[in-house]
């Protein structure tokens, strides 16, 4: 893809999360949810310049947090934007059991994922850690924990994200 195409291609990116997300506000901050995604986007783009894995991460979470779904994102951006996605979207489901055994089957679905999207995942690790950990210590050690584990799994994802992620403060 040509310069003009990639900022096509991220511009949409974010005009459609940013529509999927309205409304929506970020736990603990009350700025506005897509706050999130940009920063995750930013941190992947500290890495990778690959105009899709840019896509990707602006629309993380929208089908795990917004009507949309991946079916609409392979429409609009096309199947290795909606494929990134898909591998960063919760397989769990609340039926599945308690909180530890959802993330276990979450954690091994992201085992699984490309490169690519372990890398996403990173990004998402090192913004979420800083806003948990600075605004609930409590729930603070719940998710370390996770993190801690995930972590053994995101093997295929960017060695220098996997080593901000250790970082219990985000990547700071």
């Amino acid at each position: 893809m040509g310069r003009g195409n990639l900022l096509d291609l991220i511009g949409a990116a974010r005009a459609f999360a940013a529509y999927a997300h309205e409304g929506q506000v970020r736990k603990y901050t009350g700025e506005p949810y897509m706050v999130h995604p940009v920063e995750v986007m930013e941190i992947v783009n500290t890495v990778t310049d690959d105009e899709e894995v840019l896509a990707a991460a602006l629309l993380h979470d929208v089908v795990e947090d917004t009507s949309v779904t991946v079916e609409d994102l392979r429409a609009q951006f096309g199947d290795r934007v909606a494929t990134l996605v898909d591998e960063l979207t919760d397989k769990s489901r609340p039926g599945d059991g308690n909180r530890k055994v959802r993330k276990a089957i979450d954690r091994a679905a992201l085992a699984e994922a490309s490169a690519d999207a372990q890398t996403i995942k990173l990004a998402d690790m090192i913004s979420n850690t800083r806003s948990i950990v600075e605004n609930d210590p409590k729930f603070a050690k719940v998710y370390l924990e996770e993190k801690r584990l995930l972590l053994t799994v995101l093997k295929r994802g960017d060695a220098g994200l996997h080593a901000r992620a250790r970082v219990v403060r985000g990547g700071e």
